[in-house]
């Protein structure tokens, strides 16, 4: 199903045009005339795109793309076969440009390769334009003629010939070598008495299926393969090779360019028009990618990335709303799919598949955004983004400066989840919890804006994760809560984690104003046990919170925040019925988000704090007293 989605989208989107044509970057283009005569130095096709508004960074020059004949889908071995009239030096010269000490023999073979078929499409095409380029590489073998590398030369830089009386078209794209190499295109493939496991039709099956590009590989870089049975292992009853999956050559590289176009930062059709970007970067190692080839709302299919990435001046108005939970109007039933994959060892791993309807991926992503809401830290400098940016949500699982090791499995239940509505997974729960026990003291002790503000935002997230998970699992009875848990502070919410949290954030506010900025608060010497086994931790806390809640009353400025304090403590106290031994994940995920909540309610203006300034807890039977 996937591959007969992905051949789908390339039909879609006009991907494919020619079927024996590719659009691909060329570097030089060679002018010759008709006696083989190379007129003036290679001319070379760079250009340095305008810069993005705002951006800082100079942008990369790049090659002009033009249809060329398709090279074949990998090549490799000690000795790779020549591409037909448009290779790098090594074939095309028989010149080691790139300085990779080939040997003279091998670069005689190459150029004898590529000239070969140059003068196969010669003789059998009777295109003068080819007469031309045979003459040319017979002049260069025959070192009659000399081409030196080119100032602006890079590694890797492809040529081909432009006929002079042509002016502007390629060689290649003349009618009668059209015709020769899709002649010779037809002959590779055959017929077979198989059939192609895409199209349905009987075909020779390909022994190779063309390579992939811009799949994120962690520390590695290169095209990889998407299917690959090269070794026994990856053999089964009894089938080897291409028999295991057998696929046309038409289809193979349709889904190939399909799923090419979907990874591209910069897509394009066949005629080189520009395409929207349709996949979204999870980690160092992981890239989602989504299209529907019939979508009417293909505008929301645009703003998906951004919808992920929280930025509101790529968004249109439209759907600004999923990001405060309410829905824009969009009823479209076509056809979605997202897969999520990894590149690793030189093959791409499928995390996941998904199929589903436009409208209904929206409606799970306005939930989505909906569970994720919650109160955050706001910087001075700069607006908060509408919603936590999907990078920011999965980063904050990793330990500071290890961000993009981030578990490629994880990631993917992430965004099914989003874009499902089915709930987070439990390790994530498990894993926002032991990252904010590990970094819940790094914001106080961060020696620069930026790095507080990094620690603070990473923080958000985290409790923003495990709100959306808890409130799923009730949503889908999962869970033990008898309510849903609010974006922001819950007066009514008496589960014994939350309580506990923001009770943990009144001693802590009470420590800060008595002491004023420590080295070490009770918050990161207390919170990871206070969190688990509350018995053991919160009978020392509150002595220490009876000690500074004297301290503060002795200082003018700080006795009315010290008696506010404690009463803030009391009516959360008289919801507790003792403190725990221990307390159950669910009961953990709550205690972050009481404290959070709680943390955020202290430091906030009065009239901020509005009707809650006395938070009533509700009928309990208060076992301890902080006075």
């Amino acid at each position: 199903m996937i591959l007969q989605a992905l051949h789908a989208l390339a039909d879609a989107e006009n991907l494919v045009g020619d079927a024996d044509y590719k659009r691909k970057a060329v570097h030089w283009l060679i002018h010759i005339d008709a006696k083989g005569r190379m007129l003036g130095l290679p001319q070379g096709t760079r250009t340095t795109p305008q810069a993005e508004e705002g951006s800082h960074r100079t942008p990369k020059p790049v090659a002009k793309r033009f249809l060329i004949p398709k090279p074949a889908p990998s090549r490799s071995g000690q000795k790779p076969p020549a591409e037909f009239l448009v290779d790098n030096a090594s074939f095309v010269f028989g010149a080691d440009f790139d300085d990779k000490g080939t040997d003279e023999e091998e670069l005689r073979r190459r150029a004898a390769d590529f000239r070969a078929q140059v003068e196969r499409c010669a003789q059998e095409a009777g295109d003068e334009a080819m007469r031309a380029v045979l003459r040319f590489l017979e002049d260069i073998a025959g070192q009659r003629q000399a081409i030196g590398k080119p100032d602006q030369y890079k590694k890797g830089d492809r040529f081909t010939f432009v006929y002079a009386p042509d002016v502007d078209l390629l060689a290649c794209q003349r009618p009668k070598v059209k015709r020769w190499w899709k002649k010779q295109r037809e002959q590779q493939s055959g017929s077979g008495n198989v059939f192609c496991l895409v199209t349905g039709q009987p075909c020779s099956p390909t022994t190779k299926h063309p390579k992939l590009k811009n799949v994120p590989q962690r520390g590695a870089q290169g095209e990889i393969a998407l299917l690959s049975f090269n070794k026994s292992a990856f053999w089964s009853y009894g089938w080897k090779y291409h028999s295991n999956a057998p696929v046309s050559r038409e289809a193979a590289e349709a889904c190939a360019t399909a799923l090419n176009r979907l990874l591209d930062p910069r897509p394009q059709n066949a005629k080189g028009e520009a395409l929207p970007v349709r996949h979204v970067r999870l980690s160092g190692d992981t890239v989602v990618c989504f299209w529907s080839p019939k979508a009417k709302e293909q505008g929301f299919l645009d703003a998906l990335p951004d919808l992920f990435a929280a930025d509101p001046e790529q968004v249109a108005n439209l759907y600004h709303a999923l990001w405060r939970g309410r829905m824009p109007d969009i009823d479209d039933a076509s056809a979605f799919y997202a897969v999520t994959l990894s590149g690793a060892q030189g093959r791409a791993t499928l995390r996941d598949w998904l199929e589903s309807t436009v409208s209904e991926v929206a409606e799970h992503l306005r939930q989505h955004f909906e569970d994720l809401a919650i109160v955050r830290s706001k910087p001075r400098d700069r607006e908060l983004p509408p919603a936590v940016p999907l990078q920011t949500l999965l980063r904050s699982l990793a330990p500071p400066g290890k961000e993009a090791a981030i578990p490629p499995p994880l990631a993917a239940q992430v965004v099914r989840s989003a874009l499902t509505g089915m709930p987070y997974p439990w390790n994530l729960l498990m894993r926002a919890l032991e990252r904010t026990r590990a970094e819940i003291g790094r914001a106080t002790r961060a020696r620069t804006p930026a790095k507080r503000w990094e620690a603070l935002r990473a923080r958000d997230a985290r409790a923003a994760l495990i709100k959306a998970v808890l409130n799923r699992r009730h949503r889908f009875r999962h869970g033990t809560l008898d309510k849903e848990v609010t974006e922001a502070m819950d007066p009514t919410n008496t589960n014994p984690g939350y309580l506990l949290g923001r009770l943990m954030a009144v001693i802590e506010r009470m420590q800060q104003a008595a002491l004023g900025e420590v080295g070490a608060t009770v918050v990161d010497r207390f919170f990871s046990s206070a969190s688990a086994t509350p018995a053991t931790a919160f009978p020392r806390l509150l002595k220490g919170f009876r000690h500074h809640a004297s301290k503060a009353k002795d200082n003018d400025r700080s006795r009315g925040t010290a008696i506010w304090l404690e009463r803030q403590a009391d009516e959360t106290m008289k919801g507790l019925q003792g403190f725990p031994a221990f307390l159950p994940l669910e009961q953990q995920g709550l205690f972050v988000l009481g404290y959070h909540h709680m943390r955020h309610w202290l430091w906030s203006s009065k009239e901020e704090r509005g009707e809650t300034e006395e938070l009533p807890v509700g009928k309990g039977n208060a076992q301890a007293s902080v006075s």
